[in-house]
């Protein structure tokens, strides 16, 4: 599976989302599926940025909008190319959903700040001036969210 093809799957259950919004939902889905499943739910790298953590191939298909609809990411990559997500792997994402959905942008970046795999990927003494790409790894998601 890769970020895409769940990105894809968020828009489509969400409608119209901001671009920073899709990118802290799908962080959360790779943390809450790895810590219950301990297993990835995609592939593709996370890194903390300045924002909070963005899947980088993701946001090189998205990085000229603001704002992405239902769709999107089948007309960049050609929707035949689109994964479908297995039952159990929409039912975390789902859970995700309905938890992180209605949270603004903003507080799920902040959120993000908060919580250990950001803040160890990124540390603090380097804060702003830090380069957007210390991964943040699946030891350090699962490690954390399982915790909880």
């Amino acid at each position: 599976m890769r970020a895409v093809d769940v990105a894809d799957y968020i828009l489509g259950e969400m409608g119209d989302l901001t671009a920073m919004k899709l990118e802290k939902l799908l962080y959360y889905s790779q943390a809450w599926h790895l810590a219950w499943t301990e297993h990835p739910l995609f592939n593709d790298k996370i890194e903390a940025w300045r924002n909070g953590p963005v899947v980088p191939s993701l946001y090189f298909l998205h990085k000229e909008c603001f704002k992405l609809k239902p769709g999107f990411f089948a007309e960049k990559i050609k929707p035949d190319l689109i994964q479908i997500l297995s039952d159990d792997q929409k039912d975390i994402v789902k859970r995700v959903l309905e938890f992180y959905g209605s949270k603004d942008p903003h507080w799920l970046s902040q959120l993000t700040h908060m919580e250990d795999p950001w803040k160890n990927a990124r540390p603090a003494l380097l804060g702003e001036l830090a380069q957007p790409n210390e991964e943040i790894t699946h030891h350090s998601m699962f490690n954390y969210y399982s915790s909880l």
